[in-house]
């Protein structure tokens, strides 16, 4: 498969179409095995009882959207949520990580989140974390980026009847300080 060029914007205007397009891939992404926050088969009235509330606290801050375009094509999006909790203000949780199944493999994830680290970075944040279901790899793609575990919430995600599955803690250290490491 060829390389995609992407480009991305950070905040958009959230408008009626943009949010249909939203909902959309995250359907996409969801029925393809993509661990979004639902199981396939999921529809588009159910995601939207989380895409609605997550797009106010973008709308309306403090969280910041950041969209992943091949072309005109909404291909990838990621979230960086504020924790909302003042001691936290210099890191940001990456939620809603997401890549429209038929772009796997071509570079599209990687480039999503090298991107949302520049953003982070340009924020002036020292940390991001993000939060994995085990059992579909997605670890070992994180760690390549250079985010490293740092802990498990033991059969926290309920994914079907007497499947569930841990929920790994992982975090990206944007310091050149070594404490931080620690």
């Amino acid at each position: 498969m060829s390389a995609v060029s992407l480009r991305f914007v950070l905040d958009p205007e959230l408008t009626p179409e943009l949010r249909t397009a939203i909902v959309a891939l995250w359907v996409d992404v969801t029925n393809a095995g993509g661990a979004v926050g639902f199981v396939a088969p999921t529809t588009a009235e159910q995601v939207r009882t989380i895409a609605d509330p997550t797009l106010a606290g973008i709308a309306h801050g403090p969280d910041r959207l950041l969209l992943g375009y091949d072309g005109d094509r909404l291909v990838a999006m990621a979230i960086l949520t504020d924790p909302r909790f003042h001691l936290k203000t210099h890191l940001r949780v990456l939620t809603r990580v997401m890549v429209h199944p038929d772009t796997q493999g071509r570079g599209v994830g990687e480039a999503l989140l090298r991107q949302a680290e520049r953003v982070a970075r340009d924020l002036g944040l020292a940390a991001l974390h993000l939060t994995v279901r085990d059992g579909l790899g997605l670890d070992r793609f994180y760690r390549r980026l250079g985010y490293r575990e740092v802990g498990r919430w033991p059969a926290a995600l309920r994914v079907g009847p007497g499947d569930d599955r841990d929920e790994i803690l992982m975090w990206l250290d944007l310091t050149d300080d070594p404490a931080h490491l620690n």
